[in-house]
């Protein structure tokens, strides 16, 4: 593998909050820019502008800091090739599209919203996979002219062999090979001028001079359209690695729905950032038994990309715990510790802020543990006789946190204020008073029904873990609900 003036990316999208799969993804590269001299470089790819948003931006910033990894170039630190947003480089997709159309690379679709569904039901009812049918592949020129001059809304699609295959090297899983067939005409410039992804990925590492591209295995089947618009484009594309995704130990995918996969989640629960750096570091390296505590300069020293396992990268929790505790124990002095702890325990001002609000509700400072100490617990304890003082009945109060659980995924900025909204909004969609949905929230999200202010608690707690303590109570409330039926 050529390895002489590496520059390798994180791109993340700022649309949620920041995964451990991006931190897993991040630290490869940076493992490999410093095993090999080169730079790592940050972009945001916020080319969604319904979902990506300032306060998922910061967020990402904010979670690979944590994690101890920094980069030469990005949004925040500047560089010779950004701006290193993609929102910010809408004016230098263009000339490149355009040399597409004009070298048959590409083509203008007229298709509507309705046209394109239509085609997709068609093709699912005919049992094959959904994709673009070619309809304005071959319009004339006059007519695509005078449509365009008219006004009419169009997208720019790229154009597809129809038979072969594309043959390619990975750095990882060797040498690939992908029917053209199986390619669709992806769309790469939106009717609002913004580029869709494929096109931006590619000019974007283009023009920051990324010489490997290591990414998920997910985008291994994308592969082929890049390598499409580099021939159009006329450049040499970059040495491509797709690392295996991290999965649970059934093999599923790692996902929210199945366990917390933020990265803030495990920052608000007391992990160090270098025992979440080792745990997925040991993905990249091959050690005997015995050698699992790495620090981030024995990692760089130990990694070989030519020698990568193809297996699934199991999330093992409990070999993270145990990595955790070791780091605790074995890595921090005394004196150390206590600095960690009390960093951990004002993140996010969930100590001072818990304080202030539990100040109108104690009588003695000794009540504060109990009032306030949810906020830092890794775990509230949730039992059947936790719900059982609430005036709705299992079934009801399983109805309202599943209901709230979902819904509150649709809240973009997390703060006090549209906490506070979207609960007031979910109860007058289910038709309850406030009063009546708030409660069995108390104690999902603090173990008690005598807690602190209620909004500003899941406020303080975060959305991930807010989430999972959700998810926890819907657990026990379904066991209830259960046994009552």
């Amino acid at each position: 593998m050529t390895t002489s003036g590496v520059r390798v990316r994180i791109a993340p999208s700022p649309t949620g909050e920041p995964h451990v799969g991006t931190a897993y993804i991040a630290l490869f590269n940076y493992l490999f820019a410093k095993k090999f001299g080169g730079e790592f470089i940050l972009r945001i790819e916020d080319t969604d502008a319904t979902r990506s948003t300032a306060e998922f931006e910061q967020k990402v910033l904010d979670a690979l800091k944590w994690t101890g990894l920094t980069w030469s170039e990005g949004p925040d630190v500047g560089g010779p090739y950004g701006p290193y947003r993609q929102s910010e480089r809408k004016d230098l997709y263009r000339p490149f599209v355009d040399k597409m159309l004009d070298n048959g690379g590409a083509f203008h679709c007229f298709c509507t919203p309705e046209r394109l569904e239509s085609m997709r039901e068609a093709q699912r009812a005919a049992g094959k996979p959904p994709g673009y049918d070619g309809h304005c592949l071959h319009l004339k020129a006059e007519e695509v002219t005078s449509r365009v001059a008219a006004g009419e809304p169009h997208v720019v699609r790229l154009k597809v062999p129809t038979e072969g295959s594309c043959d390619f090297h990975d750095g990882v899983y060797g040498d690939v090979s992908i029917p053209w067939e199986s390619v669709d005409m992806q769309v790469l410039l939106k009717a609002d001028g913004m580029p869709t992804y494929h096109m931006a990925n590619v000019v974007d590492d283009h023009m920051m001079k990324i010489t490997h591209v290591a990414r998920g295995e997910e985008w291994l089947a994308s592969v082929p359209k890049h390598i499409l618009i580099y021939k159009h484009l006329g450049l040499e594309p970059p040495v491509f690695m797709h690392l295996s995704l991290m999965r649970n130990h059934d093999k599923s995918k790692l996902s929210k729905r199945k366990n917390p996969t933020s990265i803030s989640y495990y920052s608000a629960l007391g992990y160090l950032p270098e025992a979440l750096m080792n745990f997925l570091g040991l993905f990249f390296i091959q050690i005997a038994e015995g050698e699992e505590l790495l620090t981030m300069e024995e990692l760089i020293e130990k990694f070989d990309p030519d020698n990568l396992s193809k297996a699934g990268a199991i999330f093992d929790i409990q070999k993270l715990d145990w990595l955790n505790g070791r780091w605790l124990r074995e890595k921090l002095t005394p004196e150390e510790f206590v600095a960690r702890v009390l960093d951990w325990a004002q993140e996010n001002d969930r100590l001072v802020e818990g304080l202030k609000l539990a100040q109108s509700r104690v009588t003695k400072l000794g009540e504060l543990p109990p009032l306030a100490g949810f906020l830092l617990a890794n775990d509230v304890g949730l039992t059947p006789a936790s719900f059982g003082g609430l005036k709705t009945s299992p079934a009801e109060t399983l109805e309202i946190v599943t209901t709230v659980q979902a819904d509150l995924e649709k809240i973009l900025e997390w703060n006090v204020t549209t906490i506070e909204e979207e609960l007031r909004a979910i109860s007058d969609r289910m038709g309850k008073k406030l009063r009546v949905v708030t409660p069995p929230l108390f104690v999902a999200v603090s173990g008690s029904q005598r807690s602190l202010p209620l909004f500003d608690s899941m406020a303080l707690l975060g959305r991930s873990v807010v989430r999972q303590r959700l998810k926890v109570a819907i657990q026990v409330l379904t066991a209830m609900a259960g046994a009552q039926n």
